[in-house]
């Protein structure tokens, strides 16, 4: 896979080198194209305040926020990465998409026209059987698609403890080509 792509990998874990990421780093290793990875724990953001019916205007990012602005647009592939929290992402990662939100009104941006075309994906370790994942898979597949984004879908593990995800031989084995597949055009 060596061509002009260039993949954004957001790290939403709340713990540094846990399963989420092992098995995302397993499925980054064979892309031969461009990465840049950020921890999302490492860029706090402040609580998102959304400002499109108060009268406020969205102010032009600085910090943190206008880092992962930059990147978000840079990139032609994005990758989040987080466990299953109570159902869905994890809180990093629900901050940062809350961002997209107040994004698609900063003046100058046109954050929708700049956010199509570029494909969303997912890789997620959990605890529990692949349907609890659901939120988790829905709200990533749905931004996807508000956006005009192709869907390259979500790289599914199992694991608990440190390191469970190695024994996942299964998710292993889809990580060496996830990346590699097609995706879906929604």
């Amino acid at each position: 896979m060596t061509d002009d792509r260039k993949f954004l990998f957001l790290l939403g874990s709340a713990r540094a080198g846990g399963n989420t990421e092992t098995l995302t780093r397993e499925a980054a290793r064979p892309v031969d194209a461009s990465q840049r990875w950020l921890r999302l724990s490492d860029l706090p953001l402040p609580r998102f305040q959304d400002a499109r019916h108060d009268g406020r205007r969205y102010l032009t990012p600085s910090g943190n926020e206008q880092e992962l602005l930059d990147a978000t647009l840079e990139a032609t592939d994005i990758v989040i990465s987080s466990p299953v929290y109570w159902y869905s992402v994890s809180a990093d990662v629900k901050l940062y998409l809350d961002y997209w939100s107040g994004w698609l009104y900063v003046p100058g941006v046109d954050f929708k026209a700049r956010m199509r075309g570029k494909t969303l994906w997912g890789v997620s370790v959990l605890a529990e059987g692949p349907e609890q994942a659901e939120p988790l898979v829905g709200t990533l597949r749905r931004s996807a698609e508000y956006l005009g984004m192709n869907w390259g879908g979500v790289l599914l593990g199992n694991g608990s403890r440190p390191d469970d995800v190695l024994k996942d031989s299964s998710a292993l084995t889809e990580a060496q080509s996830f990346f590699a597949k097609e995706f879906a055009t929604v």
